[in-house]
């Protein structure tokens, strides 16, 4: 199989269309600060992390999710002394997160336009949906998109779903993005294409290395710009 088989491709979107990582990193900041009487920062970040996997099932990802799990976190280190002047500044955190400017990542626009003429271009990504509708309306992007698909999770199973719907065989499909947890290895298991572009600041529950994943479908590219490369004298 080849890049000459690849039909459609499609694309994450936080960290991978536009920045987004960086503001749970600011927000975990500020949380840490709003509760630094109780424990130090280490340690809240720690029983953070316990209850987001735990919560992960029940809640799914986002902002929304994530101050959900913020404010349970608050209630167990706290010993369930957080005051409601706390939890208000927590939830702040979120209206704050949600309310951001979408912030193109360098390259994008340009990658999306050339490939759009000569390829499927869908969005596949995994979140709230109200969330990720308003930053799609936002970015400007949704333009170049055939298809928009919000996943709960990003699993073998759910890119099957999509599969289905986009009625297309997976050694058709490529799946461009930040993450290899989510956007690599389960295409990579279904028999199709991928290409990793590494964002600055990964989630930990994310995080993974690269050499783990054995396969001439997959590419490690540097920055979103190399995409074109790779396809360059394919069809474009």
């Amino acid at each position: 199989m080849s890049l000459k088989d690849i039909q459609i491709i499609a694309f994450d979107a936080d960290d991978t269309l536009w920045e987004n990582e960086n503001y749970f990193r600011e927000a975990e900041r500020k949380f840490c600060e709003i509760l630094k009487e109780y424990q130090p920062a280490d340690a809240i970040m720690a029983e953070l992390y316990k209850v987001e996997v735990q919560n992960m099932e029940i809640y799914g990802y986002g902002i929304k999710a994530f101050i959900l799990s913020l404010v349970e976190t608050a209630l167990l280190i706290s010993d369930k002394q957080v005051r409601p002047e706390q939890i208000e500044a927590i939830v702040a955190l979120g209206k704050e997160m949600l309310n951001k400017d979408v912030v193109l990542l360098d390259g994008i626009r340009d990658v999306l336009e050339t490939l759009a003429p000569d390829y499927r271009l869908v969005l596949a990504t995994k979140g709230d949906l109200l969330d990720q509708e308003r930053k799609l309306k936002k970015s400007g992007l949704l333009k170049y998109f055939h298809h928009i698909e919000v996943m709960t999770h990003k699993k073998e199973e759910n890119y099957e779903d999509l599969l289905r719907h986009l009625d297309i065989d997976a050694s058709q499909f490529m799946m461009i993005g930040n993450s290899l947890k989510s956007d690599v290895l389960p295409v990579i298991n279904l028999g199709g294409t991928a290409a990793h572009v590494p964002y600055y600041t990964t989630w930990i529950l994310e995080q993974m290395d690269p050499e783990e994943i054995k396969s001439d479908r997959f590419y490690e590219l540097k920055e979103i710009h190399d995409v074109l490369t790779l396809f360059n004298g394919v069809k474009i």
